[in-house]
């Protein structure tokens, strides 16, 4: 939910005329004004607080124009905060209960709304149920209604029994528990896993009061599992994202064959590219993190609602991982809080069981996981999208492939452990190769925190073991300075850092202004005059002595007393014409 901060930040973006109202909505922040009657507002904003409510919650702001920019944007409201709030209460189905403050802004009087996270399914009077989406308010259908109610109520569809028998029990399957369940730390799942059959089921819990194996037991274990997709995953790999699929593969349940199966599919045709440090160590760089596809698979297979009867499909290209998985997120999950909300399960019983047997802890250790993975490997963080506008709503997510960034994955690797294991510390990095400098309200909507959380985090990455950035000199008495990469930080990433590259014609020209005014240059200068470090003045000179421009003239061949001086294409001064 939106905090004052932003709130107070939007508010002034619109009285500066840089943004409108329209343009500054989102997943949990909405602008209103008062409509011509009193019964048409209350009844506009029983329905916005129906959309937050069926949500994550909200902040509505009542008395700015959408549109407008300026002074002439905050049209104020004249609805009393007594009325208001039981006009809400009265109209809304289970009844809503809104917090309303009063502000005043450029001189119009404001009210702000803040709607909670409902614990059911809301309506109108009318009969309406909606939910926020980005900034749009979407109708819900029957079935989404439904699964909203499961998940807010904590009924769990696979916790029903299937009909199934015990002897349905596919024999690999159960293979494959045992040993999942003797590879485990635990001592008690370990003797679980020699345990009689009955027994590993029982220890499972997906064994249903009435003998009968649960859904989750039937999804996990059996083979054409009804009630769900004839098939539960399908992947296909194609040599280009337009091409045609040479390799397309297709299972059914039991999910645990499905997963194990499919994972060995990815091995196969995941390559490396090796890295050396600088401390002599060598770094095999998948092409894809087998780390972030086993999180971006198990999060599909376990959440992905199979009720849909849709499967779970992979697109699998050099270019791009996209992994579709059927239904949006579990409730009060977002693409903007997924990395922060915490573990919610759609399906509580065959996550337990994925848990009991040790897959869920080997493939669902968390997204933030899959966004260290791609981050450590030089990549873009993955993209996490919902689509609900579709007939069939899915979540999607896609991991971008293609050549790693080396340096990036050089730099990361040679961070402290414990920032080379924070997300936080990652996703600042990645940013700061992209922007000079940031705030913490710019980097709280990348780490999926409040600005207060943001703040301690930029801080600890400029006085911490690590010292990766640094506040402005014109910004460090500020309350939220800018934060900058410190130069050890811009020499070690190099190329990396978008702004920080410099042109083939400005290379050549500073170095030829050097040569001709020292007659010499070795790599410490070149070091120090382009802020590199030594690997990329190492490339540079030998970009020079190639071209001839440079030779040379030590009788040093190696090491730091090394000297270039002008060679045979070393450019000369063209005489000034008179």
């Amino acid at each position: 939910m939106p905090d004052p901060e932003a709130v107070a930040a939007a508010l002034a973006a619109i009285a500066k005329r840089t943004r409108s109202a329209a343009s500054l909505e989102n997943q949990q922040l909405d602008f209103k004004t008062d409509k011509p009657s009193e019964k048409e507002s209350y009844q506009e904003l029983a329905e916005a607080a129906v959309c937050f409510a069926n949500a994550s919650g909200g902040t509505i702001v009542v008395g700015v124009a959408d549109s407008l920019v300026g002074a002439e944007a905050f049209m104020g409201s004249q609805l009393k905060i007594d009325r208001l709030r039981a006009r809400i209460h009265a109209l809304t189905e289970p009844s809503i209960v809104v917090s309303v403050d009063e502000i005043e802004h450029t001189g119009a009087r404001l009210l702000v709304l803040t709607v909670p996270e409902g614990i059911d399914v809301h309506a109108t009077r009318k009969g309406l149920v909606t939910r926020r989406w980005n900034d749009e308010c979407l109708p819900m259908r029957p079935i989404d209604i439904s699964r909203l109610d499961d998940e807010r109520r904590g009924a769990d569809w696979t916790s029903q029994s299937s009909g199934r028998s015990i002897v349905d029990v596919d024999p690999d399957a159960m293979l494959r528990v045992r040993s999942l369940l003797r590879s485990t730390p635990d001592e008690s799942r370990r003797s679980l896993g020699l345990a009689a059959e009955s027994d590993v089921l029982a220890g499972l819990r997906v064994v249903h009061t009435d003998g009968s194996l649960t859904r989750a037991g039937e999804i996990l274990l059996c083979r054409n599992a009804g009630g769900v997709a004839e098939e539960a995953l399908v992947y296909q790999y194609r040599p280009t994202p337009g091409a045609e699929a040479t390799i397309a593969r297709r299972w059914g349940t039991p999910m645990i064959g499905a997963y194990a199966e499919a994972i060995e599919v990815f091995s196969a045709r995941i390559g490396t590219t090796p890295v050396n440090t600088t401390g002599g160590q060598q770094l095999q760089i998948e092409d894809y993190p087998l780390a972030a596809i086993r999180e971006a698979l198990g999060n599909a297979l376990l959440h992905g609602d199979y009720r849909e009867r849709r499967p779970v499909q992979i697109e699998h290209s050099p270019d791009s991982l996209i992994i579709r998985s059927p239904g949006p997120l579990v409730a009060g999950i977002t693409p903007d809080n997924i990395l922060t909300a915490g573990s919610r399960a759609r399906f509580p019983l065959l996550t337990g069981a994925a848990r009991t047997v040790g897959l869920a802890e080997e493939l669902s250790q968390g997204v933030d996981r899959m966004f260290r993975e791609m981050v450590r490997s030089g990549r873009a963080t993955p993209t996490v999208r919902v689509e609900h506008e579709s007939i069939d709503p899915a979540t999607v997510v896609t991991l971008k492939g293609g050549p790693p960034n080396i340096r990036i994955a050089r730099f990361v690797a040679e961070l402290p452990e414990g920032e080379r294991n924070d997300t936080d510390t990652l996703l600042v990095v990645l940013l700061l190769c992209q922007k000079r400098s940031v705030t913490a309200r710019e980097v709280s909507h990348v780490v999926q925190r409040d600005v207060p959380a943001t703040e301690a985090v930029l801080r600890r990455l400029a006085s911490g073991e690590a010292q990766l950035i640094e506040p402005t000199a014109g910004t460090i008495t500020r309350r939220h300075p800018n934060y900058r990469l410190r130069s050890a930080s811009l020499v070690a990433l190099g190329p990396a850092v978008a702004y920080h590259r410099q042109s083939n014609s400005e290379i050549d020209r500073k170095v030829v202004d050097h040569v001709r005014e020292y007659d010499t240059i070795n790599s410490a200068t070149i070091q120090r005059v382009f802020d590199v470090d030594v690997y990329r003045a190492r490339d540079i000179l030998k970009d020079f002595v190639g071209r001839e421009i440079l030779v040379r003239i030590s009788t040093q061949t190696r090491g730091p007393k090394v000297k270039y001086g002008p060679g045979s294409q070393f450019p000369t001064r063209r005489p000034r014409r008179r």
